[in-house]
């Protein structure tokens, strides 16, 4: 036996040099082009590299901008809204207004209508949820202007498909109680059905609980803030100014925007305003651009 080896030696080699000259064929010319899809494309001759992450950035950042713009002229906007710088990577510490504290007010939620932030930017709000109209949602999306929504559910609960579709689009649906009653005229018990209750509608119907609450007018009394408090919510935001389709209103003296101010509106319609929700939303742009402001997004910021 073993003065065969060598000849099984030797026919294995020539097997093995066999098979890779098959190989060698077949990824040259006329053979198969598997060995070449294996290339590394940067390698090949004529291949267009691809382009450095910066450059990526500044061709998407463009297209947005050109959306931003077309957009813009769509919906009759009086200039471009400004982009909203990126959000803090820790949000900040937010402390109650002075002037709107309540007794006990250290271990209850911040009552507040500013946020502390050095940036050019202002918070859109939209309270109730009475007016349902699709050209607000479309409108918003397309300018891609952020905003939040504090709903009560005697106005939404004949059409909750409206905000969940508002939801989906990225806007946060937070507590403006069952009834929109006036919150320091009721009992506790009453008060914390309509807070409390609130929170168990949206979370049923929406699937989250909100950690945000608005006051029906922006009235409140420890009552309020210690049973919403109670029941998830963390924060209580009310508003320096106040946007309809025709004029602004201010709190503040000086009648202008600060950085980090919360701007109100409401989801109201021709029957109660002097126009719709988005001639509203171009009034409210066009003094927000106007005065160099950005609309940034609450949530990210409380």
């Amino acid at each position: 036996m073993k003065r065969h080896r060598p000849v099984r030696a030797v026919l294995v080699a020539l097997l093995v040099a066999a098979i890779a000259s098959a190989c060698a064929e077949g990824t040259d010319g006329g053979g198969t082009d598997q060995g070449r899809r294996a290339e590394p494309a940067a390698g090949r001759p004529g291949a267009a590299a691809a382009p450095p992450p910066a450059a990526a950035r500044a061709e998407r950042l463009k297209r947005q901008q050109a959306a931003r713009v077309a957009a813009a002229k769509k919906w009759g906007l009086a200039e471009v809204p400004l982009v909203p710088p990126a959000p803090p990577a820790e949000k900040p510490r937010i402390t109650t207004r002075e002037g709107f504290e309540v007794e006990g007010g250290d271990a209850l939620p911040p009552v507040f209508t500013t946020v502390p932030t050095k940036e050019r930017i202002v918070f859109l709000t939209i309270d109730d949820g009475a007016e349902k109209d699709p050209e607000l949602l479309r409108m918003m999306t397309e300018l891609g202007i952020p905003y939040s929504a504090f709903i009560s559910d005697y106005v939404v609960s004949d059409d909750y498909g409206y905000f969940k579709d508002m939801q989906a689009r990225g806007v946060t649906l937070s507590n403006h109680t069952l009834n929109h009653r006036y919150l320091p005229g009721l009992s506790k018990a009453d008060q914390r059905r309509e807070i409390c209750g609130e929170q168990d509608k949206i979370e049923k119907y929406f699937g989250k609980r909100p950690t945000l609450f608005r006051p029906p007018f922006g009235n409140y009394n420890g009552d309020t803030l210690r049973i919403a408090g109670s029941c998830g919510i963390e924060a209580v935001p009310l508003w320096a100014a106040e946007a309809f389709p025709d004029h602004m209103e201010w709190r503040e003296p000086d009648r202008d925007l600060h950085p980090g101010d919360i701007v109100l509106t409401h989801f109201r319609g021709r029957e109660e305003w002097k126009g719709s929700m988005t001639d509203m939303v171009r009034s409210v742009m066009k003094t927000i651009t106007g005065k160099g402001y950005a609309v940034a997004r609450l949530e990210d910021y409380v």
